[in-house]
């Protein structure tokens, strides 16, 4: 009797230690992250993952063997079509291609969806809300011998607009999705068709306290710094995943920074590679609030420009103010950000993360910290024993303020309160300014606002506030962490 294949693999998801799944390419350098996995290394890959006990090779991800998944979706290829043949081969390759659960794709028949839901309308596409009861592959049941899903309450329908012609922007979005390291990125599931439509949708993951807005705006509970500095480095960490995989978002923005037990960063429509060079007489998309001043001059996207837009978001996250809510989003405001306007940021942040701010939305690209470098010091200000007694009591008031003045005001109240100008447009659109004046920093730094009312026990430094962050960030790269690049 032929003996039974056994269950070898390491069961535990040890991804503070390992990568959830195999790299495929080698290290460019000598600065290797030992987390990073190279599917070159069998003896490290065996004890990531543990062996297959079908093949008796290492795995290539957590419950995942790529060489054995990869024959089990081909002999499933003629069970099933979209109708269209790109599609087809597009979910085929990545089947094929698969090292882990989040880097395949699958065909979903739209009838397998239940309460589908319209939920908003973006800049270029609609988003749908709907149930998935089979819900996607996990792994190979390999005592079973069959596939295991996981199944959650909901997932997202996302159609791009007159997705029912397969486009290339279509496609090029997903693949973003297989070729990010998506532990703080939404993860995309599959591709579906809404037969009324005849649209194309991609599946997303959930997040049930949906944008960083509604996050905010519908909390029951005040959210400390030390829960938004941990939701900041995750945010960080992802976008640092996108620039190693060689990719700049391009569209950081409130509206695209999504929260449920965790923190992602979503939308990769205009995701594109470093190296790749845009026409200027296309204009830019984006939203006008978040776009780095050079790139609204014309200059090309670069991961600097993502920078800019993290720092703007993350004023917004920490001062709970939207930025220039009260404005028109027009020439006048492009104007106006190239000579060096920001959003105020609240004069209850604390002084060490709204220095961390102005670095970022430096109108000098070259003074903006890297991704790697503003996530190594979110994660050091993360750990708690990392910070400095200073740090610690500038925490600890900030919150006390915080606190008093959220149990002042109902969520209801909270909401009421934000009076949007009717032409400040907080979805992706069009842009395309003319004669813009060069970047430059406003001499007046009055957007940062040392607080009259908060009274610091320790004394403060005669060293320049922007200043001491840079000696931060030098000291950060002098002192080489193990995680520095390829981080989760």
């Amino acid at each position: 009797m032929e003996e039974q294949p056994k269950n070898l693999w390491n069961h535990a998801i040890n991804d503070k230690k390992y990568q959830l799944h195999v790299t495929i390419s080698t290290p460019e350098s000598e600065d290797v992250n030992e987390k990073v996995v190279y599917i070159e290394d069998l003896e490290k890959r065996i004890k990531a993952y543990g062996i297959c006990g079908e093949c008796n090779e290492p795995g290539t991800g957590h419950k995942w063997c790529q060489p054995c998944n990869a024959k089990r979706f081909e002999n499933n290829f003629k069970n099933w079509t979209s109708g269209n043949k790109i599609i087809d081969e597009f979910i085929q390759q990545s089947q094929l291609n698969a090292v882990h659960q989040s880097k395949y794709l699958e065909w979903i028949p739209f009838e397998k969806f239940r309460n589908v839901t319209y939920i908003a309308k973006g800049g270029f596409s609609k988003i749908y809300s709907a149930e998935w009861p089979e819900g996607f592959i996990w792994y190979w049941d390999i005592e079973k011998q069959t596939w295991c899903r996981y199944k959650d309450d909901k997932y997202i329908l996302k159609s791009l607009n007159n997705s029912f012609n397969i486009s290339s922007e279509f496609l090029n979005e997903i693949k973003s999705h297989l070729q990010i390291y998506l532990y703080d990125i939404i993860q995309c599931h599959g591709i579906t068709q809404d037969p009324n439509t005849r649209e194309y949708m991609m599946v997303l993951e959930y997040c049930n306290n949906g944008n960083l807005r509604k996050y905010l705006n519908e909390s029951e509970d005040y959210i400390d710094y030390k829960t938004k500095i941990d939701k900041l480095h995750q945010i960080a960490r992802g976008l640092l995943d996108i620039h190693n995989a060689g990719k700049i978002h391009k569209d950081i923005h409130s509206g695209n920074i999504l929260f449920s037990n965790w923190s992602y960063i979503s939308d990769l429509g205009m995701c594109q590679p470093v190296n790749k060079q845009s026409d200027k007489e296309e204009g830019i998309y984006g939203v006008l609030p978040y776009i780095a001043p050079e790139v609204l001059c014309g200059h090309q996207y670069t991961k600097a420009a993502d920078i800019f837009s993290f720092g703007i978001m993350m004023n917004e996250f920490l001062s709970e103010e939207i930025p220039y809510n009260d404005i028109s989003h027009d020439e006048h405001l492009a104007t106006k950000i190239c000579k060096g306007l920001r959003p105020e940021i609240s004069n209850n942040v604390p002084i060490f993360l709204a220095n961390l701010i102005m670095k970022c939305w430096d109108a000098e690209k070259e003074n903006r910290p890297t991704a790697k470098e503003l996530y190594q010091i979110l994660k050091k200000w993360n750990d708690s024993s990392e910070l400095t007694s200073e740090i610690y009591s500038q925490i600890k008031r900030c919150d006390e303020i915080g606190r008093k003045k959220f149990k002042s005001r109902s969520i209801k109240d909270k909401s009421k309160n934000v009076q949007i100008h009717p032409q400040a447009i907080y979805t992706s659109r069009l842009l395309n300014f003319k004669n813009l004046p060069k970047p430059i920093n406003s001499s007046n730094l009055s957007s940062l606002r040392l607080n009259s009312s908060i009274s610091y026990d320790v004394q403060t430094t005669s060293t320049p506030i922007l200043e001491c962050l840079d000696v931060q960030l030098s000291e950060l790269e002098l002192n080489k962490q193990d995680d520095e690049s390829n981080i989760e």
